[in-house]
């Protein structure tokens, strides 16, 4: 073989730094790729699973104000049930949120006092409820009132078969269907159903 012919036959090296700069690069670009996308995935999901939930089943509300005094307090940390009166109706005592009439972007907590068709009554400290079932009226028993909570009143309204009357449990606080009418059902969002903080307060069906 000629000294040409070795020469021909002899090959070149990749320099090593050519390996180690575009192997490793490209495997933790594609890994920081994948991570990224597995990511995107988790978060859609979450979406998915949580939307649905929050706008047909339950979601989360924070009491503001005194007006629910002493059956919540300000800051307490609710999960509002927004299920059950697909399937039943309201009931007088339930506590629920609500949109408020006039700004429906504001959310409201009372407790149901009149169902529709009652006629409600207020008078002095006391609540009457005049319906089918009972003609002669009946004097609301309310065992959840604090007695320095309670105002006088004076007035009265019939509900029509899509109407509520609520009040605050602080009725010297409270701004509801005394002042500002009564609660078309289109505007219930739920009742609560869990109380989650604080924890020493936890509870289901607080405040039935």
């Amino acid at each position: 073989m000629t000294r040409n012919e070795q020469n021909e036959d002899k090959t070149v090296p990749t320099p090593i730094k050519d390996a180690v700069s575009s192997g490793p690069q490209s495997k933790y670009s594609e890994t920081k790729e994948n991570f990224g996308f597995e990511i995107l995935k988790i978060i859609i999901l979450a979406i998915i699973i949580v939307t649905p939930i929050r706008m047909f089943i339950a979601q989360p509300f924070v009491v503001s104000g005194a007006s629910m005094d002493n059956t919540f307090a300000n800051g307490q940390y609710l999960i509002v049930d927004q299920l059950s009166y697909r399937f039943n109706e309201p009931q007088r005592g339930d506590v629920i949120v609500f949109r408020f009439p006039l700004e429906p972007s504001k959310f409201f907590i009372k407790r149901i006092i009149g169902l529709p068709n009652d006629r409600v009554i207020l008078q002095g400290k006391a609540v009457i409820i005049v319906n089918e079932e009972n003609p002669e009226g009946f004097v609301l028993d309310e065992l959840y009132l604090s007695p320095e909570k309670i105002s006088s009143n004076s007035s009265s309204v019939t509900l029509n078969d899509k109407e509520y009357f609520v009040m605050g449990d602080n009725r010297k606080e409270s701004s509801d269907s005394r002042s500002w009418g009564t609660l078309d059902k289109k505007f219930i969002v739920g009742r609560t159903l869990v109380r989650l903080f604080p924890v020493t307060k936890f509870s289901i069906l607080p405040g039935q």
